[in-house]
């Protein structure tokens, strides 16, 4: 697992397409919405660009993101939202995952925020595990 401040990357022991179909319905499993995947290979391609495969998932748990979209002074961080996992694959044929390090992102925000972000970041991170692991 290679991980800097912001972003966590973990190799996926499955092709690209069968990570893509793992991880959605892992999130599923574990209650999370799908309003959106993004094939951005696809989106590029439209402009003239080639590019090895990725995929984006916007995963979204109500629960979550209720917590901090109910008040006014943290409704901020709905620039943040829905959470995203990327897939994509790189010139050494392997599957990658990644994600935003939400509990570090969160780190100094207000405490509603925080405890949010952690507790979903933790849910994506096990998501995630329960793949590639």
């Amino acid at each position: 697992m290679e991980t800097n401040q912001m972003i966590i990357e973990k190799v996926s022991p499955w092709d690209f397409e069968k990570t893509v179909e793992l991880l959605t319905k892992a999130a599923v499993k574990k209650e999370w919405n799908i309003p959106a995947t993004h094939d951005l290979q696809q989106s590029l391609a439209k402009a003239g660009k080639t590019v090895n495969p990725v995929k984006v998932l916007e995963v979204c748990k109500p629960a979550f993101s209720g917590k901090m979209l109910e008040k006014n002074d943290e409704r901020i961080v709905s620039v943040m939202m829905p959470c995203r996992i990327s897939i994509y694959q790189k010139e050494d044929g392997k599957t990658y995952v990644a994600m935003i390090n939400g509990a570090a992102l969160a780190a100094g925000m207000p405490e509603t925020v925080r405890e949010v972000m952690t507790a979903a970041a933790d849910e994506v991170n096990e998501i995630v595990d329960s793949v590639v692991s």
